[in-house]
């Protein structure tokens, strides 16, 4: 890493220069012998965290500089022209590390941001993100065609044959940083390899492809904590010729905030329900289906829980750490009445229809959480719901004539994913959002329009890997352990009501001379009222017999 001489920043085209910018000392960047055949200069610099400055003159001007951590400026170079001049400053009165590069483009190549209609700069090659906890939002300017150097720029809005702008296409790509990794250095070594066209197309994942008839704007799933680089390649069918948009970047979450920033993103609420969840998770994973009751209780708590979060999220404005403890509660009372429900009727299908229900529903979202989802048809709520219940109604009915493979297989799939989401409290994994990209659409109306895409990377091969031995492992041991054994324990209800009858009718069975329970709770309290009775003087009550 090159770090220029203070107040001056010489650079050459193509070439990334690191440099520390501060508020006071203004840094004049500047490239010499421009060659005649390059027409548009495309310059950029790119911060982790602190917003830069970039400017044509010292005293930025709106309609002549930007602010942000990604920002960058097109210099449309006259004729004769060989030197280019902009200036960097921070608006942060400490040092900031920044990465800089200058980008040529000849005549036919297609000018990014070249028909801007909505932001100040005249030409505005910059990428616009907002984020949320739910979503990030990325947009930009329609380009225009290249054109000679001194010549008039093609006309934004002359018609939307061959000849104009419409017919160029945009190409927007997405790459992700290294997990659990927020350094400075990281991002200005990966930043480089989304500025220019041929590495973009090399490291980055191309997204989708919009039109000149489609709306300049993007929306993808929020990832808080992971880092993100956005880019666009603007291509011209006719020259094919392409040029990239500055990339912009982002992690979804703040680094100056005292609370939930980017190195402590899982509140205390959330640590302590999966971790509390895990264990139970952990527990039926291995021995569910032999204590029948407690993999009731389990199956009950997810999806009383989960409905209830759902409800509560819509109805109420609720703080979140207020709803997460009610739906504790009502993941309580769920797997409670689930347990009593099996108690009083032993109705095994019914149990059953849940218990594969809360396994459908965790395929189904995993069929989704593939890029599958990303299909443009599945935008539409109503497929998308139609198509994700039908996969979900799939798994109780295939197993409908073998429910004790269907428990010991959901015990052991969904209490192992349940330690997963608990390591996801502490540790990224992209796991995770196989259920959340799930609640994130039954909650948020919009979120359809949002790419799910997430990264893949060695700490997520390690918890699929940990995720897989979990559940094979729970799956086998207890296959292996109730294949001699009843498919399921007798009705607790009806076995009760035979041991009564029984009693009441075997007189050599000494629990048959047992007094009913009204007889022996009055007897009871006759002992008690007898103890705190005064004692009788002593003497003779009775008259004397003749």
């Amino acid at each position: 890493f090159l770090f220029c001489n203070p107040g001056l920043l010489e650079l050459s085209l193509g070439k990334f220069r690191n440099v520390l910018l501060n508020q006071t000392n203004p840094v004049e960047a500047v490239i010499r012998n421009i060659a005649s055949n390059v027409t548009v200069i495309i310059f950029q610099v790119h911060a982790q965290q602190s917003d830069v400055v970039i400017s044509f003159d010292k005293n930025p001007s709106v309609n002549s500089s930007g602010t942000g951590v990604d920002k960058g400026l097109v210099s449309i170079l006259q004729p004769q022209q060989s030197v280019c001049t902009w200036y960097l400053r921070s608006l942060d009165a400490s040092q900031v590390l920044s990465t800089a590069i200058s980008i040529p483009y000849m005549e036919k190549d297609p000018i990014p941001g070249g028909c801007n209609l909505e932001f100040d700069l005249e030409v505005d090659p910059n990428i616009y993100l907002d984020y949320t906890l739910v979503d990030i939002h990325i947009k930009f300017a329609p380009a225009n065609l290249g054109y000679t150097r001194g010549a008039n720029p093609p006309s934004c809005d002359s018609g939307t044959g061959q000849n104009s702008r419409w017919r160029l296409r945009y190409d927007v790509y997405q790459y992700f940083l290294p997990e659990n990794d927020l350094s400075e250095m990281v991002l200005m070594s990966h930043i480089r390899k989304m500025s220019e066209v041929q590495s973009i197309k090399a490291n980055g994942i191309k997204m989708l492809t919009l039109t000149t008839d489609d709306k300049t704007n993007v929306y993808f799933s929020s990832l808080p904590g992971q880092g993100v680089i956005y880019n666009v390649i603007v291509w011209d069918p006719l020259w094919n010729t392409s040029a990239a948009y500055i990339p912009v970047h982002t992690y979804a979450c703040s680094f100056a905030d005292l609370v939930d920033n980017c190195t402590s993103l899982s509140k205390l609420s959330t640590k302590v329900f999966f971790t509390a969840l895990a264990i139970l998770g952990l527990f039926t994973c291995f021995f569910g289906h032999r204590f029948w009751k407690t993999d009731l209780f389990f199956m009950g708590f997810i999806f009383a829980g989960f409905f209830f979060f759902v409800f509560i999220t819509r109805v109420t404005g609720l703080g979140y750490d207020v709803r997460l403890i009610l739906t504790a509660v009502a993941g309580i009372i769920g797997g409670l009445f689930l347990v009593a429900s099996w108690w009083r009727f032993g109705s095994v299908l019914l149990c059953m229809f849940i218990i594969g229900l809360v396994l459908g529903f965790l395929f189904s979202s995993t069929v989704f959480f593939t890029p599958l989802g990303d299909y443009r048809v599945f935008r539409d709520d109503v497929v998308f719901w139609v198509t994700f219940s039908s996969v979900a109604l799939m798994i109780p009915v295939l197993f409908v004539g073998c429910p004790r493979i269907l428990n010991i297989l959901a015990s052991g799939i969904v209490g192992s994913y349940a330690v997963i989401l608990a390591i996801a409290c502490y540790v990224y994994t992209s796991l995770a959002y196989i259920t959340l990209d799930l609640l994130r659409r039954v909650l948020n109306d919009y979120f359809s329009r949002a790419y799910t895409n997430v990264p893949f990377q060695t700490n997520d091969f390690i918890i699929l890997s940990v995720w897989t031995m979990l559940a094979l492992s729970g799956v086998t041991v207890q296959l292996r352990r109730e294949r001699s054994e009843m498919p399921f324990p007798p009705h607790p209800y009806l076995t009760w009501k035979r041991e009564r009858e029984r009693r009441s009718t075997n007189v050599l069975d000494p629990s048959h001379h047992i007094p009913p329970l009204r007889e022996r709770i009055h007897n009871k309290l006759l002992h008690i009222k007898e103890f705190f009775q005064k004692e009788q003087p002593a003497g003779e009550r009775t008259p004397l017999l003749l």
